[in-house]
């Protein structure tokens, strides 16, 4: 049987930053600066020179929230012994097992990995029916066997393909599949860490080792006052430890409970555990463990007139400015500010539009 192995921690960091999405559709990558940083702290005066200008722009600006997460393989399970005898061979930390693979030896018989979602429960015999059958049925035929039909009845011919087996894996041509002889899951697993020695006893529900998938995911804990921000499938942006960008996809979202010892008692914590998935893996090649930034869409601003931050002007009277750029000559507007998103910033006031230009202090 498996179990699911729970992360223990809770209450990472998160930064919140945010990226422009053009009207077109297509996504920037996070902020990481204080916009105030760019702000002039006086009116800006029109000098002789001809100044750089900027158009003020309608598009949607999107904030992101960037939160740390922890690449891996995803989430860790743990297979437990169906029989008793004496462990005599186990797989090593990182060995990739499929389908028909060995997972271990009990007394010299390998307990066998196949595909399926529904664990073994039950020994198979002629006249067994049920979904369990099926589901072996289907891995016995990927395997090669054939002679039989797959559906919901173990028949004799069934049997007959199933000795056909148990001789090329070196064991009693018994016809029945023992429950303990074979373990599901949903696909090819890499052993992630094995609980025991060759030599140590066996026995029902004993531990024998923790396993994953093979996908590497990127796992981040989000607290549960941000959990709007997470809907599985929705896009998010993803960014590596050398600041490479990547797209990917929520993937999946669990709530858990995290409890802490403190000298007043035990503490919980209730947060999300998400895990994201990219939509290239081959981006993760080369990393292992590492910490990757992870960035949801948070607030949007649909079709709001836009400039760089860089336009903003600190007027003296208080509140920011935009110097608007005629021909030849400037003038200094007063403007209301909203969202800032990857050095642009949503602004309205008294005879803004889009089209207009707006110098640019250098």
């Amino acid at each position: 049987m498996t179990r699911k192995r729970r992360k223990g921690g809770a209450g990472k960091a998160v930064a919140v930053t945010a990226v422009v999405i053009a009207a077109a559709g297509a996504a920037a990558a996070a902020l990481g600066f204080d916009p105030r940083s760019f702000f002039e702290e006086a009116e800006a005066e029109a000098t002789q020179e001809t100044p750089a200008t900027a158009e003020v722009v309608q598009q949607t600006l999107t904030e992101i929230v960037t939160t740390s997460g922890d690449l891996g393989y995803g989430d860790v399970l743990g297979l437990d012994c169906l029989v008793s005898g004496t462990f005599t061979a186990l797989p090593q930390v990182g060995d990739v097992i499929e389908r028909g693979g060995r997972l271990y030896e009990v007394d010299d018989k390998p307990v066998t990995l196949l595909y399926g979602s529904l664990p073994a429960y039950r020994s198979l015999t002629p006249g067994t029916e049920g979904a369990d059958v099926e589901q072996f049925e289907k891995n016995l035929s990927k395997l090669g066997y054939d002679g039989f039909t797959v559906d919901d009845e173990y028949t004799d011919a069934t049997a007959e393909a199933v000795e056909e087996w148990q001789d090329d894996l070196g064991l009693e041509e018994t016809g029945m599949v023992a429950l303990g002889q074979v373990v599901y899951a949903p696909g090819e697993v890499r052993v992630d860490a094995v609980g025991v020695e060759p030599g140590d006893p066996a026995q029902p529900g004993s531990p024998v080792l923790d396993y994953t998938g093979l996908d590497k995911v990127v796992t981040v804990e989000v607290e549960l006052e941000d959990q709007e921000l997470v809907t599985v499938g929705d896009a998010v942006a993803i960014t590596l430890p050398d600041g490479t960008g990547a797209t990917g996809a929520i993937a999946d979202s669990e709530t858990l409970v995290s409890e802490e010892d403190t000298q007043s008692g035990t503490e919980s914590t209730t947060y999300l555990e998400v895990t994201v998935a990219a939509d290239d893996p081959a981006v993760f090649d080369g990393l292992d463990q590492a910490a990757v930034d992870v960035g949801f869409a948070g607030e949007t601003a649909e079709d709001v007139l836009t400039v760089p931050v860089e336009a903003l002007l600190g007027l003296s009277e208080g509140g920011y400015g935009l110097e608007i750029a005629t021909g030849d000559t400037t003038e200094v507007i007063a403007v209301d500010t909203g969202l800032f998103a990857d050095g642009s910033v949503e602004v309205s006031g008294e005879g803004l539009e889009a089209g207009l230009s707006v110098v640019v202090p250098s």
